[in-house]
């Protein structure tokens, strides 16, 4: 994914606006088809009074958390063009650098945030494409039974589809959603004239009032009012794809009216008819359109499924190159386009976890009281960490900071208070998920600061070298040697194991490392860094610097060395690679189980061979037993 320029041609500008309504709303565009019904659940009585504070609860979420909070400051928090979780915490990183205890919460927010939108990607499709093929139900009751075996094929095929890749379906996203939002608008104005007081519900006394009256029950109405904005966060997250204003020009222009229109057109329908409170969605259209409609809604849902899969991966893939997560396989990486950045282990587990929701649960209503508590916990996460930018880059006034940070986290703390009553009914799903996959993220830092330690302790300096290579001379044999090195300075383990067993070295020794930093690109410009050492030049350190959305390719990199005047043969260079066998100490502080979990994932993280694209027929691996 390339960063969007900031001046950009009109046609190009709406294009990408254009684009954005197929991507980055999906999520938010298909939460009618369940979020009003959910509001009310059976308790709340279907009156006017009720239901146009309902209303104007929805309008005030959307204006407050989606365009104010997210389209008019968060967005305006890129990393380089960037947006996500693990965009804005390595943006966050940035103004924290020589505050280690300040970066140390700021990581920990971010692994929290990253968890948690994982517990919301597993039932996001889930909740989606049931509440889509529950039309069925409203159409002809006797079907009722084929709900759940639908789901269930199509989000299989959905998943099974991810390793073909999704570049030429793509191209239909836009299109589908585009119509998808203007049935939207046509079926909330053609309601809406039925009874046209129910535009009243601008007014915030209408939401006021219901609070009022409902009092600590009004914490039940906003665990529900929730599920209008999942999927605000896609806003800031897509921001790299599509850029800022056509995101902005996307929602003010056309989402942001058709998603009210809609809401509203519901809640006309409701006072026209309470009975149809069953299934506002469906029952706003015709009898006659409402086979076309299920289709179309079983489209939106699918494609909504597919943005939260693409943003998955692309998250994955973000932790992995800032060295929160291990190696995983990745394959159809690019920088051009949703649908071409594939992850195998990512798929299956989410594939696994979203039909045992569907089994499970087996109805859009059962699942809704598992959903919301993992969005506003990230939302949270959003909030803190775009005032640590406000505070540490922006340098706004501190009553400005305050206000910022006092006005949106107390609407975040409202909706997650509000979602904490869904726990015990299966809101704890969510959370369990986030919280297994922290600790996996929290183990594997640990392991790796506990390693890089151990072999800080080891380290030898390159001019210790050389001198003990001055009192026992070793067989000089043509070519160069490069060897991966995990840390910046000092000579590698695997340096030091080739020749201690092997008594030999290359004419020309390299010792590469790579470095991944807290921005999504390096100019190439500044991607090599190289360094000789010894009275002979045969000695180099290279580190190469990459993004954490670049493609970390040695092969290209290597050949910006010869511009920088270290010449490099490809074709007859050979490549040293420690494979390490960890064992532990009884000493050692970790848990026991924690030691085997790392150990676990260590042996089990993807070979950096294919991760670094090295010539895998240039390669030779030595064996390496590290005592943490």
């Amino acid at each position: 994914m390339s960063a969007i320029p900031l001046a950009l041609p009109r046609k190009n500008f709406s294009y990408l606006a254009y684009s954005a309504i197929g991507v980055v709303f999906a999520d938010i565009g298909t939460s009618p088809l369940y979020a009003l019904k959910e509001i009310f659940h059976g308790w709340l009585p279907a009156d006017v009074t009720h239901i146009l504070g309902v209303l104007s609860l929805i309008f005030w979420t959307l204006t407050l958390v989606v365009a104010t909070k997210y389209a008019s400051f968060i967005m305006c928090a890129d990393n380089k063009g960037e947006g996500g979780i693990i965009a804005l915490m390595a943006l966050a990183l940035q103004g924290s650098r020589t505050q280690p205890k300040r970066k140390q919460f700021i990581i920990l927010l971010g692994l929290i945030g990253a968890s948690l939108f994982y517990g919301d990607s597993i039932i996001t499709p889930a909740i989606s494409v049931l509440s889509a093929i529950e039309g069925i139900k409203v159409i002809s009751p006797r079907f009722d039974s084929l709900v759940v075996p639908i789901t269930l094929l199509l989000l299989s095929a959905l998943f099974i589809f991810q390793a073909k890749g999704g570049r030429q379906l793509s191209h239909y996203f836009s299109p589908i959603m585009t119509v998808w939002f203007a049935v939207l608008a046509v079926l909330g104005l053609t309601n809406i004239m039925t009874y046209p007081g129910v535009l009243m519900a601008f007014n915030p006394a209408y939401a006021l009032h219901l609070l009022a009256e409902l009092g600590w029950q009004s914490f039940v109405i906003m665990g529900g009012v929730v599920l209008v904005i999942t999927g605000a966060e896609t806003l800031y997250a897509d921001m790299g794809n599509f850029g800022l204003k056509p995101i902005r020009l996307a929602w003010f222009s056309y989402v942001f009216p058709a998603l009210l229109l809609n809401y509203f057109g519901q809640g006309a329908l409701i006072i026209h008819n309470p009975d149809a409170l069953a299934n506002p969605f469906y029952l706003m259209a015709p009898e006659w359109s409402q086979y076309p409609l299920l289709i179309l809604a079983a489209l939106a849902t699918l494609i909504t499924s597919q943005a939260v899969i693409s943003g998955a991966f692309s998250v994955t893939r973000q932790a992995i190159k800032l060295g929160y997560c291990p190696r995983m396989d990745i394959q159809h990486a690019s920088l051009n386009g949703l649908g071409k950045l594939y992850l195998p282990t990512v798929n299956w587990l989410l594939m696994a976890s979203v039909l045992l929701l569907v089994i499970g649960f087996r109805g859009s209503s059962a699942l809704a009281s598992a959903y919301g508590i993992a969005v506003t916990g990230t939302m949270i996460v959003d909030t803190i960490l775009t005032f640590i930018v406000i505070q540490t880059l922006w340098h706004w006034s501190k009553p400005a900071n305050i206000s910022f940070l006092v006005v949106f986290l107390l609407v975040d703390l409202i909706f997650l208070l509000s979602n904490s009553l869904k726990i015990t009914t299966g809101g704890w799903l969510p959370l369990i998920v986030a919280a297994l996959l922290f600790v996996v993220m929290t183990t594997w830092i640990r392991g790796k600061e506990m390693l890089a330690k151990y072999l800080e302790e080891r380290r030898i300096l390159f001019e210790d070298l050389q001198e003990q290579i001055k009192s026992r001379p070793l067989v000089t044999v043509p070519g160069t040697a490069i060897y991966m090195a995990r840390n910046l300075h000092g000579v590698p383990q695997v340096l030091l194991h080739n020749l201690e067993h092997n008594h030999v070295m290359h004419s020309k020794i390299v010792v590469l490392t790579i470095v991944t930093k807290e921005e999504p690109y390096v100019d190439e410009a500044h991607r090599v860094k190289i360094r000789a050492f010894g009275d002979a030049g045969n000695f180099f350190r290279v580190k190469l610097y990459f993004g954490f959305h670049e493609e970390q390719d040695v092969r290209r990199a290597l050949q910006l060395c010869c511009h920088e005047g270290l010449d490099i043969d490809q074709k007859s260079v050979s490549f040293f690679i420690g494979s390490e066998r960890l064992a532990f100490r009884r000493k050692n502080p970790m848990p026991v189980w924690q030691r085997a979990l790392f150990n676990f994932l260590t042996i089990n993280s993807a070979s950096p061979i294919a991760f670094f694209k090295i010539p895998v027929e240039r390669v030779i691996e030595l064996g390496i037993r590290i005592e943490l």
